[in-house]
């Protein structure tokens, strides 16, 4: 039977739905927030694999472009891979849900969001992060949620829960949070260089939101929310607990205060394969294959565990770090720029064992890329793009296209830089930064954002700030806690938050928050954006010391622009039949063949009679806009101009006054005297002097000899 359920969320109506459409999925809803409809559904697998080392969550969210009243474009017509917005989206939804499932389940569950419907003021990610929480939640499987999440905007000093289009354009912050009713547990952010104090302050307005969120989904839970569902876990015995801690903890505890990566890690796998061994040798040809197999995967978990409880023992009762750091302590640093020779702009940024060698090219306008979503936005001018080869962390693995998380660090990169960055009027260009991950050890995201800023101002892109980034973390051990500024590898997999800040020596300009545990307080995020602040500090001074602003001119490499406008109703005299004015411009200024061959001139023509010419050759340049004002300047009747005879018929000849500009003399305009014939005044290619005096019916120029044969009267001269 159908259950509505209606919430009024901060002057707008939230409507839940169960019972009337995917009945047979575990827990179903249809949420709708404004005109945004979205359908969550959870599903689990009634059987485990319990000798799985992860949990097997698959968050989907699926974009319908029917949505928003859109075909999809390309051959086939149909939605295909999910874009790079919808799989953020997705990103956004696991990375609060995941920590709140038991450590040992093990049951597959997929949760799928299917967008419907679409208002621009009610974010469809949103809703499908509450309707995904909810869905769970009325299900058999265990969750130990609610969780929900708003985004927070401020207009004018005030923080506004879900901000509208129009809001979000005036907004310098675009916060993402999610949490339960106790604490928040994932945090997405860009801002425009707001102050550490202000971005905490937002964090709380949105969790006070939150809570509102998480009491509506409570009272929905307690009327059609189902028994949670008896799940298979591997019971440990003490006994066994017992013998391999005593085989291993000294081990570890000694591998774990190595402080070079790849010795420790080595020290540490021989200690995890000697276990291993030692338990084959007395038990794989005595057991079954499953029970042997079992058995590992106890040790294994055991050992897991036992390494668990020391770094954090480490950590925050010694306080001391894996490499021997402080807890304030970044790694040794080293940054420079101009590492390729021939592309745009380029730098590498090295941060202990972590280092990103960062490429900026320069592009015209017209190759921005084209977004078939759902969101408003049709186009972006600047990308940056994340790649993550295995060899950066000495391993074989799989190469080909960006995964999820190459896609979110790319993003991470994107919005940190995207606020320093010149308007298109500033400067007109397309931006491309790649950032080429060539070792890793801790937060190669945030060494990106470095590099990356490093090689925008080596490319001569005058960006107005400085970006860096750092990455904190979070130990936990009972009720103390540790937080660690740079975090490497081990202390971002055995800890308890990924914290990741970038800004300018003014404010943040992106945030992003990972934890594993419940969630965290606000005293926890306040030292750790003030450790942050300090750490960012350090960096920009290292980055200003290698370029200290952005270079005024771009590499000789890359395209150089010349803006002007023209009248917009002059486009189509440019552009010409068919293209075949623009097409003729192109060629003749570049001394080329066709407009595709390389050394071509690029010219963007906007709507507004904006023209932009991109070349790495001034005098192109300059030749091409020469071209372009000579086709849309306009004769001036009663003016006397040089001409050219271009082409003669019994009725008169053709003059051309400049490239694009023709025009008529009559015969009876020739001259003083009667002429018989043309020929007998002007041959072809002689230059004359005539005067312009006006239009035919068909708007065509014509203009007289005979007229500018007589002296020019003062007003003409």
């Amino acid at each position: 039977m159908k259950k509505v359920f209606e919430m009024d969320f901060r002057g707008r109506k939230i409507v839940v739905e169960h019972g009337e459409v995917a009945k047979q999925a575990d827990g179903a809803v249809v949420v709708r927030y404004g005109d945004t409809v979205v359908l969550s559904t959870a599903v689990v697998n009634d059987t485990a694999n319990l000798l799985s080392d992860f949990f097997p969550l698959m968050v989907l969210y699926q974009e319908k472009l029917y949505s928003v009243g859109k075909i999809p474009g390309g051959f086939i017509k149909r939605e295909g891979r999910p874009t790079e917005a919808a799989t953020l989206a997705a990103r956004m939804i696991d990375r609060p849900m995941r920590p709140l499932f038991p450590e040992d389940f093990k049951n597959e569950v997929q949760i799928v969001n299917t967008v419907l419907s679409v208002d621009q003021d009610n974010s469809p990610e949103m809703t499908a992060l509450f309707a995904s929480s909810l869905a769970t939640c009325i299900s058999k499987i265990p969750f130990l949620g609610p969780i929900a999440s708003v985004k927070v905007g401020r207009v004018d000093g005030e923080f506004v829960i879900n901000p509208t289009t129009e809001q979000a354009e005036k907004s310098d912050i675009d916060l993402t949070v999610a949490g339960t009713y106790e604490a928040i547990n994932m945090v997405e952010a860009s801002a425009k260089q707001v102050e550490e104090k202000d971005m905490l302050d937002a964090l709380m307005f949105g969790h006070a939101a939150i809570k509102e969120l998480i009491e509506f989904q409570k009272q929905i839970i307690d009327e059609i929310g189902v028994a949670k569902m008896e799940y298979e876990k591997l019971e440990i015995s003490e006994e066994l607990k017992s013998e391999v801690r005593e085989k291993i903890e000294k081990e570890i505890d000694q591998a774990l205060r190595i402080t070079e990566k790849l010795e420790k890690y080595a020290a540490i796998d021989k200690i995890k394969d000697d276990l291993v061994n030692s338990y084959k040798e007395r038990f794989e040809d005595t057991m079954k294959e499953e029970e042997y197999k079992e058995l590992i995967t106890k040790v294994l978990l055991i050992y897991h565990e036992v390494e668990y409880e020391l770094f954090r023992r480490i950590v925050v009762k010694e306080k001391t770090r894996a490499d021997g750091r402080k807890m304030t302590e970044i790694r040794p640093l080293s940054a420079s720029i101009d590492f390729l020779p021939r592309t745009h702009g380029s730098a590498l940024f090295t941060r202990g064992e972590t280092q990103s060698l960062s490429i900026t090219t320069l592009g015209a306008l017209g190759e921005h890329q084209i977004l078939d979503g759902l969101s408003l936005e049709a186009e972006k001018r600047f990308m940056l793009h994340y790649n993550f080869p295995a060899f950066s962390v000495g391993e074989t693995g799989r190469y080909g296209a960006p995964g999820r998380r190459e896609i979110g660090h790319g993003a991470l990169g994107e919005k940190a830089l995207l606020q320093v960055l010149p308007s298109e009027e500033e400067f007109p260009y397309t931006i491309r930064v790649v950032s080429e991950i060539l070792e890793s050890n801790g937060s190669s995201s945030q060494a990106s954002i470095c590099a990356g800023c490093m090689s925008l101002m080596a490319a001569g892109v005058p960006i107005k700030a400085p970006v860096a980034g750092i990455a904190m973390g979070l130990i936990t051990d009972g009720d103390d806690y540790t937080i660690l500024t740079d975090i490497q590898g081990m202390e971002d997999h055995l800890g308890d938050m990924d914290f990741k800040v970038a800004g300018t020596e003014k404010g943040i300009t992106a945030l992003q928050m990972d934890i594993k545990i419940k969630g965290i307080t606000k005293e926890i995020l306040d030292q750790a954006l003030k450790q942050a602040k300090d750490a960012r500090l350090e960096i920009l001074k290292l980055i200003t010391d290698t370029i200290p602003e952005p270079r005024k001119e771009v590499s000789p490499y890359a395209p150089k622009t010349e803006i002007f406008y023209i009248k917009p109703e002059k486009i189509k005299d440019v552009i010409g039949r068919g293209g075949e004015m623009i097409t003729k411009i192109i060629c003749d200024a570049s001394h080329v063949q066709t407009v595709t061959e390389v050394g071509a001139v690029k010219v963007d023509i906007e709507d507004d009679g904006r023209v932009i010419i991109y070349h790495s050759d001034q005098e192109i340049i300059n030749t091409t806009k020469q071209m372009i004002l000579d086709v849309v300047k306009e004769v001036e009747e009663g003016k006397i101009y040089p001409a050219k005879v271009v082409k003669i018929e019994d009725f008169g000849c053709f003059v051309q006054l400049w490239p694009g500009c023709e025009g008529l003399v009559h015969i009876s305009e020739l001259d003083n005297k009667r002429v018989n014939k043309v020929t007998d005044v002007v041959g072809l290619d002689d230059e004359i002097l005539v005067k312009a005096i006006g239009q035919d019916k068909k708007g065509r120029l014509n203009f007289s000899r005979k007229q500018a044969l007589n002296p020019p009267s003062k007003e003409e001269k």
